[in-house]
């Protein structure tokens, strides 16, 4: 981040962020770059997607910098930690940990590789593990420090079970970054786990109609499934609730089974993944044509001639006994007749 950007964040506190305790040197300032002029042939198009994509940046900057304001006015401290100290949550929230597919990932650790990381990650102690850490939120960021191997920068906060989820729930919604399917999961994980469906709905902002829904569709679709296909967030929820009944019977899920160890289905992004799968279970069965009904003289139905799979099929339902034998008999003579007649 820019001296200037620092200096409005700086500004907005209103205060000086307090020390870490294990603080680092500063690095020597980098030599100043030279400045070149943009260029002119720059479409009108791009600019205004460039505009767009910074007014969505400073916006997240300026919630983040809200809540990091509270934390600190809070008397709050940010410390640095030994990220390899620090668990994920107790309850996962995310489907996605392949940065392959991850285009906001790897666009996160470039920002913190390049302007370090402006946002602290909340933890508290480990309620099971002395000296070690359990994460309530940032675990993107986590994972980002760790692999460029830099210290974690948090505010370590005392906190119970349902406070670490509710801060959890609380931090993803402003964030807006899950997709229905995680949101669902991560709901009925919570219900599991044994949190009350108040504490659910309100960690996730959630009305009782859709809690509901959400967990409709975490109970019918099998975890490896959704797992497999991953976050999807261009599926809403609609689409993911007709899948789920897609995958009702046996037959169905087996299909799916089959699917997702395909290597389309591997080499594909989430969505991708979502529609490969969805399309092949939508697909219908081409009905076969009614058999035709045999009647004897008087009327009554002894055979059916269907049509398996293109090849005709005669079943006897009610013949004589010894009827097949004989039919075996003389279908050479009838198949002869048959020849003759195709002459004529």
């Amino acid at each position: 981040m820019s001296s200037n950007r620092k200096d409005q964040l700086k500004a907005l506190f209103g205060m000086e962020q307090a020390p870490a305790p294990a603080a680092r040197p500063e690095q020597p300032p980098a030599a100043p770059q030279a400045v070149t002029a943009p260029e002119k042939t720059r479409s009108s198009s791009g600019a205004v997607k460039a505009m767009g994509l910074s007014l969505g940046g400073l916006s997240r900057e300026l919630d983040d910098a809200r809540r990091l304001k509270e934390s600190l006015e809070a008397g709050e401290r940010i410390v640095e930690l030994d990220p390899a100290l620090v668990d994920a949550s107790f309850i996962s929230d995310r489907l996605s940990f392949d940065d392959q597919h991850d285009p906001d990932f790897t666009a996160l650790v470039e920002s913190i590789k390049a302007s370090g990381q402006q946002v602290p990650v909340l933890v508290r102690p480990h309620p099971e593990k002395p000296g070690r850490f359990q994460a309530a939120y940032g675990h993107r960021r986590l994972r980002a420090v760790l692999r460029l191997g830099l210290p974690l920068r948090a505010i370590v906060r005392n906190l119970t079970d349902a406070e670490l989820v509710l801060a959890q729930g609380k931090e993803n919604n402003e964030r807006r970054n899950l997709s229905f399917i995680e949101r669902a999961l991560f709901a009925h994980a919570l219900i599991k786990h044994g949190f009350e469906r108040s504490t659910v709905q309100e960690a996730l902002s959630l009305h009782k109609a859709d809690m509901t829904r959400f967990l409709q569709v975490a109970e019918a679709l099998p975890f490896q499934i959704a797992q497999a296909i991953g976050p999807a967030p261009k599926a809403g929820r609609a689409r993911w609730m007709e899948l789920s009944e897609l995958l009702k019977s046996d037959a169905a899920q087996a299909k799916a089974a089959e699917e997702v160890t395909s290597d389309r289905f591997r080499g594909a992004d989430s969505d991708a993944r979502f529609a490969l799968l969805f399309n092949r279970l939508a697909l219908k069965p081409k009905s076969e044509a009614p058999a035709t009904e045999i009647r004897d003289g008087r009327g009554r139905i002894f055979a059916r001639l269907g049509n398996l799979s293109k090849t005709p099929r005669l079943e006897l339902t009610a013949a004589p006994n010894g009827f097949a034998e004989f039919l075996g008999e003389e279908l050479p003579a009838l198949l002869e007749r048959f020849v003759e007649r195709q002459r004529e």
